[in-house]
């Protein structure tokens, strides 16, 4: 296990930082002595957030899907703290329920927002990164280690990020930056909340295997993302039990496969009757689609 670096004076830029993971992750590095600067679709919020950070922070308003936007404050984060040590792509969205009744915009949106959102962090900021020899972690999922039904758009999204960051690895560690990968199983935010807010999805969720049925608090999850930043981990587990999924990952999708379609042929009938939500979850899906209904 590599050695812990403090993070005292380090300046670490976290996306999605106006809730969940992405704010108590900033609470905790600048805690920490970590200089923070928030990306977000939520000013206010991303105000409120910063101006309670211990450190010297700052905030921008920023599409993380948006090339030009992701560079400009790139540019500007290095005009106001000098340099870049830690970049956390944390950013995501979410929706769920069957695909052939999805919405295409709202599908397409969480694989934009997610997987190209991730990689256009990194473009945007590699640059400095290099520069410091610093650390990309992409935050991914316990959706990138197992397919679920019901979750297409999230689970081909986290997949997708997964070998983003480690194909990124690869290419940039000759150069002394090092790219992790962070898991998460449900965690306690707004997002896991908003999916719960579909009784379908919630009880499907119900009947998955212990220990991939129950919300697990957010404290805890991010403490071990600080821990794996500050080892400058390749993969960084928010739960105990996510790294042994790792070595069984490959007979994962035969099971599911089979026992989805058991689970999909019980809950039909409530699907029909009912139907499900097919647009972003949570208060951090809204602001998304608040800002595209503003550019709009």
């Amino acid at each position: 296990m590599s050695r812990r670096r403090s993070l005292e004076g380090q300046v670490a830029v976290v996306t999605g930082a106006a809730r969940g993971v992405g704010e108590l992750l900033a609470r905790k590095l600048s805690a920490r002595g970590a200089k923070v600067a928030l990306i977000g679709l939520e000013p206010d919020e991303l105000k409120r957030v910063s101006e309670s950070l211990r450190t010297e922070s700052a905030h921008w308003h920023g599409d993380v899907t948006d090339h030009d936007a992701m560079t400009r404050i790139a540019g500007e984060v290095k005009e106001r703290f000098g340099k870049v040590d830690v970049v956390v792509a944390n950013a995501g969205v979410a929706s769920g329920g069957p695909f052939v009744d999805s919405d295409p915009v709202s599908w397409r949106r969480v694989i934009e927002v997610n997987l190209i959102g991730g990689a256009v962090t990194g473009r945007a900021f590699l640059p400095q990164l290099i520069a410091s020899r610093g650390y990309f972690l992409q935050i991914a999922s316990l959706a990138a280690i197992t397919p679920a039904p019901m979750m297409s758009a999230y689970c081909s999204s986290k997949s997708g990020v997964e070998a983003f960051a480690h194909c990124l690895g690869a290419e940039v560690g000759h150069k002394g930056v090092r790219v992790g990968v962070g898991y998460l199983s449900w965690t306690d935010t707004d997002m896991v909340r908003g999916a719960d807010e579909d009784e379908v999805m919630r009880d499907l969720r119900k009947r998955l295997p212990w220990p991939a049925n129950r919300t697990y608090p957010l404290g805890p999850a991010v403490d071990r993302i600080v821990a794996g930043i500050e080892r400058r981990s390749r993969h960084v587990y928010a739960q105990w039990w996510l790294r042994g999924m790792q070595g069984i990952r490959g007979y994962l999708p035969p099971v599911i496969g089979t026992v989805g379609q058991r689970e999909m042929r019980r809950f039909e009938p409530r699907l029909a009757g009912t139907g499900t939500r097919t647009g972003l979850v949570g208060a951090g899906g809204a602001a998304d689609e608040g800002e595209r209904a503003v550019r709009q």
